[in-house]
């Protein structure tokens, strides 16, 4: 299967840090936080990445290059302006699959240890969601989990890590622009053609600079992230 890392937001919520560097180039420790996926990513044997991009995109091409740096290959998918998560999947659809194959997609501001190898490479239905814990930022959650079944139930609810394979047919009668993903999901859901599996290890959303500092701390003083 291919991957895709979604770069393309534009980090209102990590400014200033995002006024001159895109949010998948922040550092931390050692290494920008999209040069962690790709490494996690290669590790589990995705090797062809596409990478979307919009606010200072250029920055992230010349950073991480053709990928051979990282034993990947990237294909970029430049957005004029942000196409939101569904629109951004659907502009790439082309790189990613052949019609039929389903493929990775991976939030490029979360921080998760989720072994990518265990990712199912066919599907049932037309997603697959691995979802979390609810963090405090996010009490609700996003889906009902229970009885290895997700569904759109009040209770109980766990958040969606942004870790997920999809097959095209998820986004058939979609049209080019801007949209989100979530109603695709929730549609998808309600017809039973989506799976989903609950991980209780490392998830981290880095969505602000406290958070993004709070994983630094993870990695630098307690080693609580690998």
């Amino acid at each position: 299967m291919k991957a895709m890392i979604l770069a393309a937001g534009r980090g209102e919520r990590m400014r200033p840090l995002t006024d001159n560097t895109p949010k998948p180039l922040l550092k931390v420790g050692a290494q920008c936080l999209i040069e962690y996926h790709l490494d996690h990513l290669v590790k589990a044997g995705f090797t062809d990445i596409v990478i979307n991009h919009a606010w200072l995109g250029e920055q992230i091409e010349e950073k991480l290059g053709d990928g051979s740096a990282y034993q990947a290959r990237i294909r970029y998918s430049p957005e004029t302006s942000a196409l939101e998560t569904g629109g951004g999947i659907y502009q790439a659809l082309p790189w990613l699959s052949d019609g039929h194959t389903p493929f990775v997609v991976i939030n490029g501001d979360i921080w998760c240890d989720y072994p990518l190898q265990q990712l199912p490479q066919q599907l049932s239905g037309v997603a697959h969601l691995v979802l979390v814990d609810n963090p405090q930022h996010h009490p609700k959650g996003d889906f009902a989990w229970q009885h290895q079944h997700i569904s759109l139930a009040d209770t109980p609810r766990f958040t969606f890590s942004g870790i997920g394979v999809y097959h095209p047919a998820l986004f058939a009668e979609c049209s080019p622009g801007a949209f989100p993903l979530a109603p695709l999901l929730k549609t998808a859901i309600a017809q039973q053609q989506v799976s989903a599996e609950h991980y209780a290890g490392v998830w981290m959303d880095i969505g602000t600079p406290q958070r993004l500092q709070a994983l630094e701390e993870a990695l630098y003083c307690h080693k609580a992230i690998d």
